[in-house]
């Protein structure tokens, strides 16, 4: 349900809004707003929605969390309104457009909330009608910055140079009345107590913020990891001094004393001055070099293994962020409760048959491309879930995942295609901090079981392809994720 122009023209009249300062503004959503206002020593949260079907401002009485990552309008309007006045709060006609005009300091402001619901926005101009922002940047409509929009003169934006007009939902004849709410109290009040009841499980205000604690808890808690594997990456990146200490053990070798727990020399790899390298007085000289070598390869090994999960971590966290960007996009309530009951992944078109596929799928330009990123992965893919002329593609000298590209009947498999499926099967190996390498690739007919590890197969009639990762092809892939 959204507001008609009565019901806007009373809530306004309830609200009493001029003279009332606005002490802050928090987006709990792409398309949801609480203004917070002071006015006679009473603070009241303001509700501003642009969902479909749910276009409205009234007063709310209950908190809305703030979004887990702040988001750019919010950001926005407490730079520029927050501790401004309220000089003005109408409608213009009937249209169902809140003019607000706020003064901060020796500037003045137009917030005009359009609660339209196949068009609802809310945009910020300046005196002259110069757009600096709006919630929804509609750039079909010229509402970016620096548009101009002024709807109570008759020039708004719109394709063509042509004004927009308020959408006509009821017919010629329509006559809106202020409708009757159950409950006591304001209208504020009852519209309040309406959407929190009406909204419920489906309401996309619960909806997203259900999507944003799945997915943000995990995006904390594989940030968390993130930053424990930065400090190891930090604590290895000092294993060149490992190997200094053996150089320096080894060029004093003659001078080191039997059982001795120290050497002091000097430092030639700084360029001079003294260094005390701690030894075990247990040890010969040359092992002690070799102790030192020792971890020094150790830490070599590790720190390469570090940067290998770094990157895994940093690509998967890429995933959750596009992921949850994409359910907050999601203005059907239905579609977006189907899409979280399967973690926020689009069903791609051959779903009966791959529900229960492993690994990563990817639906390019009408192509399926299947990511197992290791052995068990790799074995249930090949028994399962691929067939005789799918392509196979696997990075060469480098262990790491298989990736399939299905069939289609009738179609070659695109260059793009085949290179995407290239930068995929590279990311997914070992050689992935190289940036670039060679792979082969053939039809799965043409692979063979080898005896040993699982999914171990042997190719034949393969073709070579040399992949360098580029970067933006594989952001575009993530968005390709099904």
């Amino acid at each position: 349900m959204s507001l008609n122009w009565k019901e806007i023209n009373l809530v306004l009249q309830e609200l009493d809004l001029p003279g009332a300062q606005i002490q802050k503004a928090v987006q709990s959503a792409f398309d949801l707003l609480i203004l917070g206002v002071h006015k006679k020593g009473e603070t009241r949260r303001i509700l501003i929605s642009l969902s479909p079907g749910a276009c409205r401002i009234h007063q709310t009485f209950r908190a809305f969390p703030k979004s887990g990552k702040p988001l750019r309008f919010a950001q926005f309007l407490n730079s520029r309104i927050v501790n401004g006045w309220i000089e003005e709060a109408v409608q213009i006609g009937e249209d169902r457009i809140v003019r607000l005009l706020v003064r901060r300091g020796e500037r003045r402001y137009r917030l005009y909330i359009r609660l339209w619901s196949n068009a609802a926005n809310l945009i910020v101009t300046d005196e002259e009608g110069v757009i600096l922002d709006a919630m929804r940047r509609l750039p079909g409509r010229g509402e970016t910055g620096g548009g101009h929009y002024a709807p109570e003169d008759g020039t708004g934006t719109g394709k063509a140079g042509e004004v927009p007009q308020a959408p006509k939902t009821g017919g010629p004849e329509k006559r809106f009345e202020i409708r009757e709410l159950p409950g006591e109290g304001s209208f504020n009040g009852k519209i309040a107590a309406f959407y929190e009841e009406q909204g419920g499980a489906l309401s996309l205000e619960a909806l997203r913020e259900q999507a944003r604690r799945t997915i943000e808890g995990s995006m904390g808690r594989l940030s968390a990891a993130l930053e424990k594997l930065r400090a190891k990456e930090a604590e290895f990146a000092a294993a060149e001094k490992l190997r200094q200490y053996g150089d320096l053990i080894l060029a004093n070798i003659s001078s080191i004393e039997p059982g001795g727990k120290w050497l002091e020399t000097d430092n030639f790899f700084s360029g001079g001055g003294k260094i005390r390298i701690e030894l075990d007085p247990r040890l010969s000289p040359a092992a002690q070099a070799e102790r030192y070598y020792g971890r020094y390869r150790k830490a070599k090994k590790g720190l390469a293994v570090i940067k290998e999960e770094i990157a895994g971590a940093g690509a998967e966290l890429l995933v959750l962020e596009n992921r949850l960007a994409r359910l907050l996009e999601e203005t059907n309530p239905l579609a977006l409760a189907k899409l979280l009951k399967t973690g926020g992944v689009r069903a791609g078109p051959d779903q009966a048959r791959d529900k229960k596929r492993p690994g990563l799928s990817f639906m390019r330009d009408g192509w399926l491309i299947t990511v197992g990123r290791d052995s068990a992965e790799n074995d249930e893919l090949l028994r399962r879930h691929v067939k005789g002329n799918d392509l196979w593609l696997h990075a060469r000298d480098f262990p790491g995942a298989y990736v399939f590209i299905r069939q289609r009947p009738g179609k070659t498999v695109p260059l793009e295609i085949l290179l995407d499926a290239g930068s995929l099967a590279i990311f997914y190996s070992k050689g992935r901090n190289n940036g670039e390498g060679n792979l082969f690739y053939t039809a799965v007919k043409y692979l063979r079981r080898a005896k040993g590890p699982r999914g171990l197969v042997i190719p034949s009639r393969e073709k070579n392809l040399h992949i360098t990762i580029d970067e933006k092809r594989l952001r575009e892939l993530e968005h390709c994720r099904c």
